[in-house]
């Protein structure tokens, strides 16, 4: 998830460190933050692998002696991130990489991001029964604090179903193109 959102932002313009994390959070600090330590081993990983490269900055724009190493997009890293935002598995629409896959949305296909909400759609749906099942067979053995905690988390999930029924209806009527006129001038 962190090497897709790392790519995904330098695909963008090349940005130091602070600058990555900086985006990254605001990108998807609802969904998760990230740390200095969790990126700069994912940065170093990316440049043993050829996805990134460092650009040291000229010796005339270091301001304060100390120089910020900017990070950009090979073409291995280009191919490496179109490969992954194509991938539209179980991976893809889990709690855990949703987000940065919706993320980088404008950069997929429609057909994947269609493939990606659906999946994340039944993925939720799956889980109201699960929730909706537990929750009738246990609600009188629960005080009413945990109670409210089961509705509240029922409601939320319910309420991104409805979010992805929309965002998917959009797409499919995006795929089909705009409607054309079938009446003729002539009549």
């Amino acid at each position: 998830m962190l090497e897709l959102a790392v790519l995904g932002s330098l695909h963008e313009t090349p940005l130091h460190g602070y600058e990555l994390r900086k985006r990254l959070n605001a990108l998807l600090g609802m969904f998760r933050a990230f740390s200095y330590g969790s990126l700069y081993p994912c940065l170093r990983s990316l440049l043993e692998q050829g996805l990134i490269a460092e650009e040291q900055p000229a010796p005339t724009t270091i301001v304060g002696g100390r120089s910020k190493i900017v990070y950009k997009l090979t073409a291995e890293g280009k191919e490496r991130l179109q490969d992954m935002l194509t991938q539209a598995g179980p991976s893809a629409w889990e709690d855990e990489s949703f987000g940065v896959h919706f993320a980088f949305f404008r950069h997929t296909e429609a057909e994947v991001r269609l493939r990606i909400l659906e999946g994340r759609r039944s993925r939720l749906e799956e889980r109201l029964d699960s929730v909706r099942t537990a929750l009738a067979r246990t609600r009188e053995r629960l005080d009413s604090y945990t109670l409210e905690l089961q509705r509240h988390g029922l409601e939320s999930v319910e309420r991104e179903v409805r979010w992805l029924n929309e965002l998917i209806a959009t797409e499919r009527k995006a795929s089909q193109g705009p409607e054309r006129d079938t009446t003729s001038s002539d009549e």
